[in-house]
């Protein structure tokens, strides 16, 4: 069985996705990050760095528990494990290459993306449109790579794909005013438009909706989500 620490944001909604397409049996753990759940010590224990996702595999290696935090090493895991959704021994260098561009760059940037122009208390012209411009770059890069291919490594639907589908089903929150942020990305948007489509993703889309998450973004929510903006507690 897998316990399956969720938020409804990217980075956990790729491992819901992977879950739902590789049939797993798996239990999900609402976290409600608004809330500061990811700093409690029971979290910390399965993630030191306070962040979800993060899965404990109860049949891990040699049979024992094991804990796998960061999407990225989840996907993989999860792949491994079951044999799924990690192409062949060919595709590999191809597979870690696009798995670390998404997961150090598009990611990140998204994120920032994000902050700076919906969490932000100063809309910084200058934060902005770095972080804008970089998203942009890191579309760019992945539209010209999709030409004439149906999915991001090899022939078949990969963990690539469903790493990239994470962030790019927020397109609209990260680059917001656009009246569709892919159109200038055709490859990107068509690619998108298929992955987005597959039955996994419904059911995907459906993990935690019976669960009240907190949407608020008070004085808790900001210490919670960004605690480093704030002293450290003597």
């Amino acid at each position: 069985m897998i316990r399956f620490y969720f938020h409804p944001t990217p980075n956990p909604a790729k491992v819901a996705l992977m879950l739902e397409e590789i049939g797993l049996p798996y239990e999900v753990v609402p976290v409600d990050t608004s809330k500061g759940e990811q700093h409690r010590p029971a979290f910390r224990a399965i993630n030191p760095n306070g962040k979800v996702p993060a899965i404990v595999d109860t049949e891990g290696p040699g049979g024992k528990e094991a804990r796998v935090f960061d999407s990225s090493a989840i996907l993989f895991y999860l792949g491994d494990k079951t044999g799924r959704l990690i192409g062949s021994p060919v595709d590999r260098p191809e597979l870690l290459s696009w798995l670390f561009f998404i997961s150090s760059g598009l990611g990140p940037f998204s994120g920032q993306a994000v902050h700076f122009q919906h969490a932000a208390p100063e809309k910084l012209p200058y934060a902005v449109n770095r972080y804008r411009r970089e998203v942009e770059r890191h579309y760019e890069v992945l539209d010209r790579h999709l030409n004439r291919r149906d999915f991001i490594v090899g022939t078949e639907f990969s963990i690539a794909d469903i790493s990239a589908w994470g962030w790019l089903d927020r397109a609209g929150r990260v680059l917001p005013g656009e009246t569709s942020p892919l159109a200038a990305f055709p490859n990107l948007e068509r690619w998108f438009r298929a992955a987005d489509a597959r039955p996994a993703v419904a059911r995907a889309r459906a993990v935690g909706k019976e669960h009240a998450f907190k949407k608020e973004m008070d004085e808790e929510t900001r210490r919670s989500l960004f605690p480093s903006n704030y002293p450290k507690a003597s």
